[in-house]
């Protein structure tokens, strides 16, 4: 589950983690008071107006603004709240924003040129580790200096067991050119920000950039934080940040009864009980010249209800031109998944796409003869080749 900035700026806080303290608004005038709230409570005159949406790059889109005053945080405000921001991350239509993070400027002059550094905190699924990404350009698209300055990109890898310990963080900031306050601030917001990492379940913390202010302060300016969904049952008080409109009106709608569906752009639906035949079947659809146009699990139970809520969900996307439907009969059994199929069918009326039904395992037999015999447009198939070689000849 993605969160706002200002969510896990709100975590980072929550685990000790120095940031750039800012207030959240959904309009114009809620962006002046959350201004005159901060210069009260910072000393800042400057204000930082960030668009929050579920992307990166929003600078570059014109979603990141300075203002010099209330007017311009006023004005600024207005022009990005209700806009369509367009960034690398995003489609070309953009994400509607609909609410600013008012933020301080910690940019301020002092004895030091501030400096800028990108951290970020994942599992290498590989290792079975946690691993601390971290490099002296921050501010930076991480694939660019991957790509054109390698040697500026460091690893620390970090055992669960025994957790990040202390010589790996002062290693960090060693690494990173700091020395007194500044080495001893980075130690510091390394070991917390591990922490938040572990102790909220996150797939990754990601921040670019941190900050060495003027006067060596250690500050989180911008977080990207995605959070395990299988554990957020652990969570509720993060469950209660999702945002359902930054998210895919299918994908929550899947959620909703309980499917696991991931959209894709392809033509060919599938409809499949288990994630891992569901890859081999977006897979023999790639072969057979077809585009996956979805990832749908029905899981073990796939009774006629479920299946119907499938092909609802695969039916709102105009672009498919033909559904794959591969069952692998377990526990549950073939020819009750075959009945299920036509009940859905018989259902939702009329369906004027192709539909390619292949059942293997537990009663595989009874299954097509079912299908076979119900009079439907529905083909059907025992092997995965017939199968792709059923959608070759409709996606040809």
């Amino acid at each position: 589950m993605n969160i706002h900035e200002y969510q896990g700026k709100s975590i980072l806080k929550s685990f000790g983690v120095a940031i750039q303290e800012g207030i959240v608004a959904e309009s114009p005038e809620k962006a002046v008071e959350a201004a005159k709230h901060l210069h009260a409570t910072t000393g800042t005159d400057w204000y930082v107006i960030k668009a929050q949406i579920h992307a990166g790059g929003r600078g570059k889109g014109g979603g990141v603004k300075i203002a010099k005053s209330l007017n311009e945080v006023k004005e600024i405000s207005d022009n990005i709240i209700g806009m369509h921001l367009i960034t690398p991350q995003t489609s070309k239509k953009g994400k509607l924003v609909r609410k600013v993070l008012i933020a301080q400027d910690v940019y301020y002059p002092g004895k030091n040129e501030p400096k800028e550094y990108y951290m970020s905190v994942l599992m290498n699924r590989e290792l079975g580790k946690n691993v601390i990404v971290y490099s002296t350009e921050g501010g930076m698209d991480i694939e660019t200096v991957a790509d054109k300055t390698p040697h500026l990109i460091h690893k620390e890898e970090v055992d669960p067991l025994t957790g990040l310990l202390p010589f790996q963080a002062r290693k960090i900031a060693f690494n990173l050119g700091l020395s007194g306050v500044a080495l001893k601030g980075m130690v510091k917001f390394v070991t917390s920000l591990y922490k938040a990492y572990v102790n909220t379940d996150a797939t990754m913390f990601e921040i670019n950039p941190i900050l060495k202010t003027s006067d060596d302060k250690i500050i989180a300016v911008d977080c990207k934080v995605n959070l395990d969904d299988n554990a957020l049952y652990r969570h509720p008080d993060y469950l209660i940040m999702r945002d359902v409109s930054e998210e895919d009106p299918t994908e929550v709608e899947a959620k909703k009864v309980d499917l696991n569906f991931i959209k894709m752009d392809g033509n060919v639906g599938c409809m499949v009980n288990g994630a891992g035949l569901a890859m081999a079947t977006m897979d023999i659809i790639k072969l057979s010249g077809g585009e996956p146009a979805n990832f749908l699990d029905v899981g073990g139970s796939a009774d006629a209800e479920r299946v119907e809520k499938g092909f609802r969900i695969i039916l709102k996307e105009k672009n498919v031109k033909a559904i794959l439907i591969n069952i692998f009969g377990g526990i549950v059994r073939c020819d009750r998944v075959a009945q299920g199929i036509v009940d859905a069918y018989k259902n939702l009326g009329t369906i004027d796409i192709p539909i390619v039904v292949r059942l293997q395992g537990t009663n595989a037999k009874e299954g097509k003869e079912l299908i076979d015999s119900s009079g439907l447009e529905v083909s059907s198939a025992i092997t995965l080749q017939d199968a792709a070689d059923r959608v070759k000849e409709i996606v040809a």
